[in-house]
């Protein structure tokens, strides 16, 4: 596993960068990033125009304290002329869609590169996601989300993969291509982003709630957002409540007893406990603890 350090981004809104309504009030919704949408939401016609409003829009809706990701096209001509509108200081990572191969995502890195250099900016300023969403890529996942030190997550683009596969979007169609790109992804030690279901149904906001929290135990560490609605959700479920906090904070407390009386396991409520609960227990302390700083700058933000 490759040893980075990866941010908290449980939230990711997407927002379309051509639509002033929506900039505006994104800094007042929550999420732990906001992702500046330059494909599906932009109609074709309107894309030139939208590339270019990207470096305004990110100063905006980063107010709040959000990090700012961009989500740009296929093809590669389309992919260079996003980047060159969307690497700047302000944009804190770019989501790959469709990317195929680990030589597809060192070509973004090599341009993502000269553009920072260019720009006086400190290289591997841009983080990237990496959206599997062809059948051909998902067979080179492995090698797509370890084809560079900038990539921090990688999801399954649902609706497009299931298009390329002829099949339906639903959660029980995509759980093997889901589950297995969390192991992927873990084994490049990125996160791995999304729902066991699909985020195109958010009516329900109690069965919403449930589907983010079986994710969550399926693994996933935090999933885009297309509705304001889904992102107070989203951050509750993808955060350490405090029972397990508190019940992990016991776990290493007690390893530690034990450890000074030479037993490397012990029992808690008649629960066997040893090396892989304790390391999960330090995992989720981890985890809560990067949670909290990274609200905290949020509510200084919202001050400031």
């Amino acid at each position: 596993m490759m040893a980075r350090e990866l941010p908290v981004w449980r939230s990711l809104m997407y927002v379309p960068v051509n639509v002033d309504k929506f900039i505006d009030k994104a800094h007042m919704r929550g999420a732990d990033v906001i992702q500046l949408d330059l494909e599906d939401a932009v109609p074709v016609g309107e894309k030139d125009k939208a590339r270019t409003l990207v470096e305004k829009a990110a100063a905006k809706v980063r107010r709040g304290g959000a990090d700012v990701v961009v989500r740009i096209n296929r093809p590669l001509s389309m992919a260079v002329r996003d980047l060159e509108h969307s690497i700047c200081p302000d944009v804190n990572g770019i989501a790959v869609t469709k990317a195929d191969s680990a030589s597809h995502v060192r070509l973004l890195d090599e341009l993502i590169t000269e553009l920072e250099e260019k720009r006086g900016m400190a290289v591997g300023h841009t983080r990237l996601i990496t959206m599997i969403e062809t059948p051909d890529a998902f067979f080179r996942i492995h090698e797509i989300a370890a084809a560079s030190p900038r990539i921090v997550a990688c999801c399954i683009g649902g609706e497009d993969f299931a298009l390329n596969c002829n099949m339906q979007p639903t959660g029980e169609a995509l759980f093997y291509p889901k589950q297995h790109m969390i192991i992927a992804a873990n084994a490049a030690g990125v996160m791995p982003l999304g729902f066991v279901d699909s985020v195109a149904g958010f009516g329900d906001w109690e069965k919403f709630r449930a589907m983010v929290r079986r994710s969550r135990d399926f693994g996933f560490l935090g999933a885009g957002c297309i509705h304001p609605g889904q992102v107070t959700i989203v951050n509750e479920e993808y955060t350490p409540t405090s029972e397990e906090v508190e019940y992990a904070k016991k776990i290493i407390q007690l390893d530690r007893e034990a450890a000074a009386a030479g037993r490397g396991s012990f029992q808690i409520d008649g629960k066997m406990i040893d090396i892989p609960v304790v390391v999960r227990a330090q995992k989720l302390i981890k985890r809560y603890d990067a949670i909290k700083a990274r609200e905290a700058m949020t509510i200084s933000a919202m001050k400031g």
